[in-house]
């Protein structure tokens, strides 16, 4: 668990900084920042992406988990609860709402998320999650800066998110293997896609009602005939 509070103060941390920034930098600047940040993040999510080595599954788990998450209606549930963090905290301190959702899916939907919280709790290596640490402060002072304190409040996710997998994996040391972290991080990368379309105004994509697709991931590939 260790990587994971140091992640989860990082991003604190990190959105601290972005929240001084703010009063210094204007929307001119912000929006611009913002959307580097964004090709960025579609990069990443790219690389992530072309890593599969069944694209069937990844296919099949993106097809699954929407129809999971649209049942379960994860995005609509996401939204009201940023809808009443903006009202409980006012738009004095910026979008909450959408710096939470935002915030929570780019620092919880990624390789490093799920690989560095496996190998901490397979290994007790954490160096995976430090790295992750020092990408996710620089990105949460970005997001902070353009979105307010809604951003620090993802470091809740972090922390129960990651913390969660940590445990799980120690918990199944002998059930993981390589292929099915492969194909989640895959499907984790597609949703990271998605993030990026949203920061870009491009496209709106329920990339919340997408998360059941990584764990729908993990158990086709460990019933996938090799």
């Amino acid at each position: 668990m260790k990587g994971t509070l140091v992640n989860a103060a990082a991003v604190l941390g990190g959105s601290l900084i972005g929240l001084l920034l703010k009063q210094k930098l204007s929307t001119q600047y912000q929006q611009t920042v913002m959307h580097g940040l964004a090709l960025a993040v579609g990069l990443i999510g790219l690389q992530m992406a072309f890593k599969t080595q069944n694209i069937l599954i990844v296919i099949l788990s993106v097809v699954i988990g929407g129809l999971i998450g649209e049942f379960i209606a994860i995005d609509n549930w996401l939204t009201r609860f940023g809808d009443w963090l903006n009202l409980q905290v006012g738009s004095k301190f910026g979008r909450v709402g959408e710096g939470f959702i935002t915030g929570s899916l780019v620092f919880c939907v990624g390789a490093m998320a799920i690989v560095g919280s496996i190998q901490d709790g397979l290994t007790g290596d954490a160096s995976t999650l430090y790295a992750k640490s020092m990408l996710d402060a620089v990105a949460s002072a970005v997001f902070a800066a353009g979105m307010g304190i809604g951003v620090a409040l993802s470091s809740i996710s972090v922390l129960v998110y990651q913390g969660a997998i940590t445990l799980l994996a120690s918990s199944l040391s002998g059930i993981i293997a390589d292929g099915m972290i492969i194909e989640m991080t895959a499907v984790g990368g597609l949703l990271i896609m998605g993030i990026s379309l949203l920061m870009l105004e491009i496209k709106t994509i329920k990339v919340a009602n997408l998360l059941p697709a990584i764990p729908v991931a993990a158990v086709l590939a460990s019933l996938w005939p090799t």
